[in-house]
This record gives C-alpha cells, structure tokens and sequence, in this order.
C-alpha cells in the first residue's frame, strides 16, 4: 500500500548555481497547463482507495506559484490524493512566501513549510545564486508562525565556496536562534549540468578541501547535540517527534507515488521516472496516458541492497527483525563480508537488533554503502 506522495513543481523564478532538480524559469511557462496535467496523472495514478499518510510537494519552488494558482494545486492536491491526518509539506523560498499564499496552503491542511534558506551570509547567498537576503529568513518564518504553521523546517547548505568554519558556525547559530523544530544541512555537491560544474571545470570554483568539510561536519553535529536537537539521519536534525514522517518513508525504503515532470516514483515493486520537459511531461497525459519515461522492476536482490544503503542513513540504523520480516533471511546471510569489513573499519555498529554507522561512520558514509552493492 502505497502511503505516501512527492508532487514536483518545476518553476522556479531563478536558478541557483549549484542545483541540478528538474526545473525551468516561471516567465512564459504553461503554468495552468502544467497544473492541469499534474492533476491528470494524479487521477491516473493515485489509487483511490488507499489512504496517503504524506504529501511532500518540492521543485523547483512550489511557492513561486500565485495565490490563485497555489490554490488550484491544493485543491487538485486533496481532491486525488485521499488525505487524511498526517504530514503536508510544502518547499518555499525564503522571500517568496506572502501571507494570501500562507493562507491558502493553510486553508487546505499544509501543515508543514520546509525553506530553502542554505546560509545567514548574504555575499555567501549571492555567490551561490540565491535571491533572498538573510533578513528575508526571519520575516518569512514570522509570517508562517503568525498564520498558524509551527512545523517548520529550513534547508543549510555547508562547503560552499569561500566558506569557512567561523561562517558555518555563524550560520549555524542564527539558524538555532530561530528555535525551530527541524533543520537539515548538506554538503555542497557539484553536480554536472549546473552553473558551479562550468566554473569547476574552468578551474575558476574555489571550494573548501574534505578536511574543511568534514571539520563543518562535526561542527553541525556537535552544535546541534548541544542545542537538544537529535541527529536521527546523515543530514537532519528534529527535536523529538518532528522528524520528517515523509523523508523517513525513503530510508525506510517503502513505497512513494512521484507525481510531476522529472519526477521519481516507487510503486508495486517498480521505481518509475516521468519526463522531465514540460512539453514531453504534458503530451501523454493529454492524449490519455502517462508521463513515464522509465521503468525498472526491482529485483529481490536490489530491494535487499535498497534497504542496507537508504537504511544506514538514519542514525538508528537497519533493524534486524523488519529486515528478516522484509526477505525471510538475516542481514548477516546477506552481507557478512560487507559487515565485517566495515566492522574491522570501526565504521558500522552491529549488535542483536540492528546495523548502524558509527560516528566516524557518518563522515564516511558513501564508502560504507558502496560497500553493500555488488555483492550478493
């Protein structure tokens, strides 16, 4: 049963250097055409009978939508997707975000904001391409609580270029001031096709080195321990209970409907992915189809690997007996060698009810998973 939905809005009013999601400028686009064929695939998608327990609606910048049309989208939202009480999350950029919007979002049961604020720095802000300034943080997430919405997540970015310890720690704490409920914090990555993968290319992007990364790392951890948050995955942090309900359901490695141009889904064993065009997004749906591009059923053997490698990003780690009630086997029969490697590494916690990274595991996470493809 499928529980849980991602609806992906493609529009964005600029694009930011390092970021390589499916998107396109908002001026001149099909935006109430795009809307209408989302509603499309929902409807063909989304089974009717089954209840949703998460809605996450991500970009691009859902919130570079008007009033008018974010209301269209909410309301197409709870008219497919049979939603009860759960989680309701919607992307925002700092800046973006008016009151009529916030009422709106409120008035059709969003119950949760996740803001795209990446640093407190605002030369640091403009050199990554962002358009909001510092102070548009604070009076973005005034107006949210003041309309009603206390679940709110920012999104930090760490490593980014010209960056130092002394700023991330300064970001760090203007961001703790706010004494929200969630925080992420990412590592830059450079990905192909984007702004900052020409500049490093030409030689021209001058990045911190791993050391300085991994020192911001520890530093986000430590400050965010300090402050009572708890680290419950590589990236996030929550105070108790307001844990992303729909990020979990990815590490969980359970099953998701991907709505939207470029979007990714998993469903009945299948991992889909739709087109990303708006053009090549909108024409099978309008002719009576669907939008996917790519199919793959997963096999067994892939499903087991899934749930090592999305699993071991939670801090609690892959619990033993949901992975023996998964597959009908142990991790052990599975992954001895993987395990023991790690182990020898001092990079994986095993004890009788699950597998964990250590400490130092978290900081080399991406070995530790590599490590468990490839190998039944």
């Amino acid at each position: 049963m499928v529980k849980s939905a991602y609806i992906h809005i493609p529009f964005c009013e600029h694009i930011c250097h390092y970021c390589d999601f499916n998107k396109v400028f908002l001026q001149g686009q099909p935006v109430d055409g795009y809307l209408d064929s989302l509603g499309m695939e929902m409807k063909r998608r989304v089974d009717p009978t089954s209840k949703v327990d998460t809605i996450f609606v991500g970009g691009g910048t859902p919130t570079s939508l008007n009033a008018a049309q974010l209301d269209k989208l909410c309301a197409e939202i709870n008219e497919s997707l049979p939603f009860d009480q759960g989680e309701f999350t919607f992307e925002a950029n700092p800046g973006d975000l008016t009151e009529d919007k916030l009422r709106v979002l409120k008035d059709h049961g969003v119950n949760r904001l996740s803001f795209g604020v990446q640093s407190f720095n605002d030369e640091l802000l403009k050199g990554i391409g962002r358009t909001h300034k510092s102070q548009d943080v604070y009076t973005s997430v005034e107006t949210a609580q003041k309309v009603g919405f206390s679940n709110i997540s920012i999104d930090l970015i760490y490593s980014l270029p010209k960056q130092t310890e002394e700023d991330f720690k300064d970001t760090l704490t203007k961001a703790l001031e706010l004494d929200l409920p969630h925080y992420s914090a990412y590592s830059l990555i450079v990905e192909p096709k984007t702004v900052f993968y020409n500049l490093m290319r030409k030689g021209k992007l001058s990045l911190p080195s791993q050391e300085q990364e991994a020192a911001m790392y520890e530093v986000l951890i430590e400050t965010m321990e300090k402050f009572g948050i708890n680290q419950y995955e590589i990236s996030n942090f929550a105070k108790e209970g307001y844990e992303s309900k729909h990020n979990l359901v990815y590490w969980d490695n359970n099953e998701y409907y991907g709505l939207g141009a470029g979007a990714h889904g998993y469903i009945n064993g299948v991992r889909y992915s739709n087109f990303g065009p708006l053009k090549k997004y909108m024409e099978p749906l309008a002719d009576g189809g669907l939008p996917t591009i790519q199919e793959h059923k997963v096999t067994r053997e892939e499903m087991m690997e899934e749930e090592m490698f999305l699993g071991l990003r939670k801090v609690e780690g892959v619990s033993k007996s949901a992975f023996i009630e998964k597959f009908g086997c142990s991790i052990e029969s599975v992954f001895q060698s993987s395990l023991e490697e790690m182990q020898n590494r001092k990079l994986l916690l095993v004890d009788d009810e699950r597998v964990a990274l250590t400490k130092q595991g978290r900081f080399l996470g991406n070995e530790v998973f590599q490590s468990f493809l490839g190998v039944i």
